[in-house]
């Protein structure tokens, strides 16, 4: 007799309301509400925590400045994300999504709202507030791409209001079109203008969320540390900011308009078909037809001359953003780091995943396949630099002198603010034998996310897994407080160039003088 075989089937439905990822609730309420400059937000509590997603912070044309969102009649819905900046086509599945599990979203170009996760609603709280800004360069991203970026389990676990925020990308946060006059100045910065009406609608609203307008730290990674070093060169945005974090991302002085951003403007005209004249028809042109013809622009400007910046980047006018740090944001408390393996070369698609099962020459072999005749020099630099650390660990590292370069140039510009750097080392070795830290997934551990199911995969959930989480997130909560990172059994001595103090975070953090130039030169373009 033949046997029948069950079959289930589970159909994802891609449009499906959500809330904050969290692990398992055990009690939700639909009913909490605040009142806000623009109206009644009904947001969710989720056990301990509210949440208010989706909320405008402002509102703006294409290619214009923010303004404050309108106001609104009766009770606004908070309880979903909002849309996100429209975005490049995704088409294929990152290298890395077992272990940096993405998402993503109905796509807008009103896309001006932010999320917030706060452990009260009474304007007497005062609790520190941490306000999120997504990597993904200036050209890719959002608030919710990452499972990781969910704020409710660092809100709880630290008693702190956590904010992410959606703001304009690519051509419509960053193309540069001051060359054709004042109506058109700035354009060149619209993502950074959007994040600064964010921190300004925060400054005006937080109190209401439990949160103090007078201690905000901004921390972002990758692309988002690059807008946090771009919000602290705007003069628009002091009293708004008083810490900040640069993860894995650039830093101090800023590049004005020059020959490459305003040429990508002029072909993006020519492309369309488009010229003086008719350049406000750029406000209606879809947006698919309008990345694709400032893309072409940009391309054929690097053939012209390959030296001229056609990127999609923050631009110092003299105005909106200065090309260093203005007065008030010197006083600004900094943190600035990078992790062990930062480019591509990690064990994610690096080696062969045995790297902890090596022989002595094998990982000789795997040595000279990167470095050559100067392995051995590589490896005596290593080791100063790393005492702790074995010779297979050198395949996976990353030569990265971005904390170093972005906190010199805080040091010289002067102020009171505190300095302070890191690379984060931690490996997740339960997960394919061995995960090295790779580009992000220091934020897994930073907003305190090992509970969120899929990130259970990706890091294994072991014992070392919730430790480090719990040393991460207090490093970045005690900032957030203090503008001192340290925590009992970890001090952190802050950074100068003549003692250049890193913490080098694991599960078991050091801090000492990392001086990482030799090793760097040895290591150049390898």
């Amino acid at each position: 007799m033949r046997k029948s075989v069950a079959i289930l089937v589970v159909l994802t439905l891609c449009m499906v309301p959500v809330m904050s990822a969290a692990a398992d609730y055990d009690a939700i309420a639909y009913d909490p509400q605040v009142a806000v400059e623009q109206g009644v937000l009904q947001g969710l509590k989720v056990d301990s925590t509210y949440e208010f997603l989706g909320v405008p912070y402002a509102q703006a044309a294409r290619f214009e400045q923010p303004e404050k969102p309108a106001a609104w009649e009766g009770v606004r819905k908070a309880q979903t994300y909002g849309p996100i900046s429209p975005i490049p086509d995704q088409t294929s599945v990152g290298y890395d999504e077992l272990v940096w599990p993405h998402r993503y979203w109905p796509q807008n170009e009103n896309c001006q709202v932010l999320n917030i996760w706060t452990q009260a609603l009474d304007e007497s709280a005062k609790k520190p507030v941490l306000v999120f800004f997504h990597g993904g360069g200036q050209t890719n991203g959002s608030s919710i791409e990452s499972v990781a970026y969910d704020g409710k389990n660092l809100s709880e676990y630290g008693d702190v209001v956590v904010v992410t925020v959606n703001h304009r990308l690519n051509v419509l946060g960053y193309l540069d079109l001051s060359q054709f006059g004042e109506g058109w100045a700035n354009t060149a910065n619209l993502g950074i203008a959007d994040l600064v009406a964010s921190l300004q609608w925060l400054h005006d609203n937080v109190a209401k969320f439990g949160g103090d307008p007078g201690n905000v730290t901004i921390f972002g990674q990758s692309g988002g540390g690059t807008k946090v070093n771009a919000v602290l060169h705007a003069p628009s945005a002091e009293g708004l900011v008083h810490h900040a974090i640069i993860e894995s991302g650039s830093g101090g002085a800023l590049q004005g308009p020059d020959a490459g951003s305003k040429k990508v403007g002029e072909l993006t005209l020519a492309y369309l078909g488009l010229n003086v004249s008719t350049i406000d028809q750029l406000k209606t042109v879809p947006y698919r037809d309008l990345l694709a013809a400032s893309t072409k622009a940009a391309a054929y400007a690097r053939q012209i001359d390959a030296s001229l910046r056609t990127g999609w980047t923050p631009l110092a006018d003299g105005e909106f953003l200065t090309a260093d740090y203005p007065e008030w944001a010197k006083d600004v408390d900094l943190m600035t780091g990078t992790v062990f393996s930062e480019s591509a070369h990690n064990s994610i698609n690096q080696g062969d995943g045995r790297q902890h099962e090596w022989t002595d020459e094998e990982t000789r072999a795997w040595l000279e396949t990167r470095f050559g005749t100067d392995t051995d020099a590589v490896l005596e630099a290593f080791h100063a630099l790393f005492p702790q650390l074995e010779d297979k660990d050198l395949f996976f590292y990353t030569a990265a002198s971005g904390a170093a370069t972005n906190a010199n140039i805080k040091y010289t510009a002067g102020g009171s603010g505190n300095l302070y750097t890191y690379l984060f080392a931690y490996e997740a070795e339960a997960v394919n034998n061995g995960v090295t830290a790779f580009h992000c997934s220091e934020l897994i551990y930073a907003f305190h996310n090992v509970d969120i199911p899929v990130v259970r995969v990706a890091t294994g959930a072991t014992e070392d897994a919730y430790k480090i989480q719990d040393i991460v997130a207090n490093m970045w909560l005690n900032f957030a407080r203090t503008g001192d990172p340290g925590q009992e059994g970890v001090p952190w001595a802050q950074y100068t160039p003549d003692d250049p103090q890193r913490m080098i975070i694991d599960v078991d953090s050091l801090c000492y003088a990392f001086d990482d130039a030799k090793l760097n030169e040895l290591m150049a373009g390898r």
